[in-house]
């Protein structure tokens, strides 16, 4: 008998796909859950995810991963069943590699994704960015919502959980007050993906297969690129198809980029403290603060 038969979530992903189940894998996975590629009896095959904390939160991805699926074109995994412990879903076919072609097709739909408009910032519901609540009260004010509901929701977070000094955080609360005259309103919000990086986009033949892992809401499309940019997920190609498609107004590589580039900094300091802690005070310094 093979071990991962006698797993609890093993009978009940037969159960809702009304399949037996014949080869269990485990994948790289995010920050929530093991992931695992399982194949059944009839040759179908699918992508469970499973959640064994005392109180799960995968029904929040399934939901984010639907929301994409029917407001974009983005190529998500299609949901088969949805539970706070429990998500399956489609299998993509694809690798985290991309030739230029590949990045051009990444450009093409965050365009597409960041055309799709809402009439505030925020969310019909409070989301998250890995294991973090990311809360997204409507707010008319793009720096408003950055401000507080990005910026000092996780500084506070970061010095709560002893990852980030109180001085660190002071610096943080006076470039909140001060956004106004360093970021701009977007003529509307756009939604945003929230959490692209390498590791969450799948490719293959020059394609894009499959965008995973969510942390949605409306917002100003420049954070979506100042995350990617950060981590330089993605190279040229990606970032001449945009900006040919979609440019940027002035003043973004020079300043903006940066306070936007606090936010996925101060998350990785939440989730794993060290030398982010450096970089997100660097980068303050950086923008005089």
């Amino acid at each position: 008998m093979n071990a991962w038969n006698e797993e609890p979530w093993v009978a009940q992903v037969e159960a809702v796909a009304g399949r037996t189940l014949r080869q269990v894998t485990p994948l790289h996975g995010g920050m929530i859950g093991e992931v695992y590629r399982v194949q059944f009896a009839d040759g179908a095959q699918a992508v469970a995810k499973v959640d064994r904390r005392p109180q799960p939160e995968l029904a929040v991805e399934g939901m984010m991963l639907a929301y994409l699926g029917a407001h974009s074109d983005v190529p998500v995994p299609g949901l088969w069943y949805v539970a706070p412990d429990l998500l399956l879903m489609d299998y993509l076919p694809g690798a985290s590699r991309f030739d230029a072609a590949a990045e051009a097709h990444l450009a093409d739909i965050l365009v597409d994704l960041h055309g799709v408009h809402a009439d505030a910032c925020g969310f019909e519901q409070d989301t998250l960015i890995g294991l973090l609540p990311q809360p997204n009260p409507w707010t008319a004010s793009w720096v408003e919502f950055f401000g507080e509901q990005r910026l000092r929701h996780l500084g506070r977070q970061a010095v709560a959980m002893g990852r980030m000094p109180a001085a660190l955080m002071t610096r943080i609360d006076a470039l909140a007050h001060r956004l106004g005259d360093i970021i701009e309103e977007p003529a509307r919000p756009s939604l945003v993906h929230g959490d692209i990086w390498s590791a969450n986009v799948l490719a293959q033949d020059g394609r894009i297969t499959g965008v995973l892992d969510p942390a949605v809401y409306y917002g100003h499309r420049e954070i979506e690129l100042a995350y990617i940019f950060l981590f330089h997920s993605f190279g040229d190609a990606f970032r001449h198809r945009y900006l040919e498609l979609w440019p940027l107004t002035p003043g973004y590589f020079q300043e903006r980029i940066f306070v936007y580039q606090l936010y996925p900094l101060l998350s990785h300091v939440c989730h794993f403290g060290g030398h982010y802690v450096e970089s997100t005070a660097a980068t303050l310094a950086r923008l005089g603060f």
